[in-house]
């Protein structure tokens, strides 16, 4: 072991378990590289990543560039003398970065590339109703997620899953897949797969607050997707009361006898159960977080709120 000499990249939760089992492993991360510390909570105080709290805990220098083309940080990177690079929830890499290290820069990605290319691959899985996601590594090039695919490892997406959970599961999926491709490249013996787009390639955009409002014209199955997929980053909401409420845990509920009721008219008794017609049936949200409280059971908002 100890062949490679490599620079670790990520930033949130999701980077650490990966950066972890390398260096358990006895890699040799000779720097990572971060975010800038944020302000963060009421006081605005200057945060870590929880990839740089990590690094700091093992000694490993930090690099933490506001602008990762500046000249400073690309002659700070070479002299580490890196041969490989891993990126896994990190921004996009400059071809002067990528490109730098003898052995290339390969990226962990929450998805069976091709499908899913972009910011969101799980939330997206869940919304489009997948049973089956997984994680990718592949090399990195100039389009983004297109490069050569080293490994791939499948994930079933259960009917109760929501994205918290996934997210978790292939975490710690990826980060076994990390360590696999590392010791691969070490011993000079790994697939480099160029990938092939299928007929219908699935994507996985930014979520922004717009595309997160539950549409109740849409069938039932489709909104149970769509909140679970959200659920609880960066979460589905809609308005009740004329006001936002973020919406976590729903289930669907048949009632024939009001087929002709528009799609949008919430029903409620005020005490135990809040439905809101869809397309096809009834969506009953069991949590939510109405716009200034907590996230809280719906019977819980019922014993001092009405709607």
């Amino acid at each position: 072991m100890n062949n490679l000499k490599i620079i670790f990249m990520g930033t949130p939760e999701f980077a650490v378990p990966s950066l972890e089992i390398l260096v358990e492993n006895k890699f040799n991360v000779v720097a990572v590289v971060t975010a800038p510390d944020k302000p963060q909570g009421r006081g605005q105080k200057l945060t870590a990543s929880p990839v740089k709290e990590l690094a700091v805990k093992y000694k490993i220098p930090v690099l933490q560039p506001s602008n990762l083309k500046s000249t400073e940080f690309v002659e700070e990177l070479k002299s580490y003398e890196a041969n490989l690079q891993i990126v896994v929830a990190f921004r996009m890499l400059p071809e002067i970065v990528w490109a730098m290290p003898a052995l290339g820069t390969f990226n962990l990605h929450a998805s069976l590339l091709p499908q899913y290319r972009g910011a969101a691959p799980i939330n997206w899985a869940i919304i489009n109703g997948e049973k089956e996601t997984g994680v990718t590594t592949f090399f990195l090039k100039h389009e983004i997620d297109t490069g050569s695919i080293i490994f791939q490892e499948k994930e079933k997406i259960h009917n109760d899953d929501d994205a918290g959970r996934l997210y978790e599961r292939l975490m710690h999926k990826g980060a076994s897949l990390v360590l696999k491709t590392a010791k691969a490249i070490e011993e000079g013996d790994y697939p480099s797969l160029p990938q092939k787009v299928a007929t219908e390639t699935k994507h996985a955009p930014k979520l922004f607050k717009e595309t997160c409002e539950i549409k109740w014209n849409r069938p039932s199955e489709q909104i149970l997707n769509f909140v679970r997929g959200l659920s609880p980053y960066p979460s589905a909401w809609t308005t009740l009361n004329g006001k936002v409420s973020k919406i976590f845990l729903v289930q669907t509920t048949v009632d024939s006898r009001q087929s002709t009721v528009n799609p949008g008219k919430i029903d409620t008794d005020n005490k135990t159960f809040l439905r809101v017609k869809t397309h096809d049936g009834w969506i009953s949200i069991l949590e939510f977080q109405p716009e200034g409280k907590k996230r809280m059971r719906v019977e819980e908002f019922f014993r001092g709120n009405k709607i």
